[in-house]
């Protein structure tokens, strides 16, 4: 008996191979049970294929209207993976590259089941691919994909989204999704207050879904990734610093990304950097590849670390 992945597939195979098959053929075919054969075409029913079954004297199964195409089985969390994958490779500045994974994601719209599509297309609409080229060291974040899907579903229906941050409950209107750095933020709306909040979806805790619709507003910005990625300079990482670094703000923005910082002109010798990592360590390792002069006063963590390496790196040439 084959594993049931793999049968699946051919079982799919076989029922576009021919109109109508009976429960008894199909299982000689794969050496299974009738009841493996109903239990299979359940199977195929639940992700979404439409198996009809087939009356009169002799009954089967046959494969509804619109089912004649080369089977592809995902279920959600992999059609979520692959679309998220592709989306990302797609965005690569590898044109051949691009080219060819655009075109996969043309292709996988096309395969997969109508329930799947939906919420592929949604997550696909509500989202935005910044250029992960910052370089940001920290171990990737654990994020469940159906947080994902739940809130691109939520920008989708244009729905309020409720969920707590940092152990405070919150209510949104939810409409983009940025990915960046191997992580993922909502931009969303504050109804009480009218701003436009960035939060970082693996520090969110989701709650049931309100299903209660919101009236969308034009975004008050025109560039979605130029306002989520200033807004996590400020306050999308775990570890922010306020840094006085000796050089022209021009000199400061030449050498950073501009999603890692924003610089603040002091004088034409010096300006302030708003940073952050996930880590203090990453942190201080970062302010190190600056290859500038800078004073770091604070947070207390951040200066112990900072002296730390500069230990280290004075014995390592002694």
């Amino acid at each position: 008996m084959t594993s049931t992945p793999v049968r699946l597939l051919a079982l799919l195979g076989a029922l576009q191979s021919r109109p109508q098959w009976s429960a008894t053929e199909l299982a000689a075919r794969f050496d299974v049970t009738t009841r493996t054969v109903r239990n299979d075409i359940e199977r195929l029913r639940e992700l979404g294929y439409p198996v009809e079954t087939a009356r009169g004297r002799t009954g089967g199964y046959r494969l509804g209207a619109g089912a004649s195409l080369p089977p592809l089985l995902l279920d959600d969390d992999e059609a979520v993976a692959v679309t998220l994958g592709l989306r990302a490779v797609a965005g690569s500045a590898i044109e051949r590259v691009a080219e060819t994974s655009a075109r996969a994601l043309a292709k996988l719209d096309y395969l997969l089941p109508s329930r799947l599509r939906r919420q592929v297309a949604a997550l696909s609409k509500a989202t935005v691919q910044v250029a992960d080229d910052a370089g940001i060291p920290d171990a990737d974040p654990q994020l469940d994909p159906d947080a994902l899907t739940a809130i691109s579903l939520a920008i989708r229906d244009a729905h309020w989204l409720r969920f707590e941050h940092d152990g405070v409950a919150r209510l949104l209107e939810p409409y983009r999704l940025v990915s960046w750095e191997r992580r993922w933020y909502l931009l969303g709306r504050d109804p009480q207050t009218n701003d436009w909040p960035v939060v970082r979806v693996d520090a969110m805790t989701l709650r049931t879904p309100t299903h209660r619709p919101f009236r969308p507003r034009p975004l008050p910005m025109s560039d979605v990734r130029a306002y989520v990625m200033r807004a996590v300079a400020y306050s999308g990482w775990k570890v922010h610093a306020r840094v006085t670094v000796l050089a022209s703000a021009d000199e400061v923005r030449s050498r950073i990304n501009a999603a890692v910082g924003i610089v603040d002109p002091i004088d034409e010798s010096s300006c302030v950097l708003v940073t952050g990592a996930d880590s203090v360590g990453t942190l201080a390792v970062y302010l190190g590849l600056l290859d500038l002069d800078v004073r770091v006063t604070e947070p207390p963590e951040l200066v112990e670390r900072m002296r730390t390496l500069a230990t280290r790196y004075a014995a390592a040439t002694a």
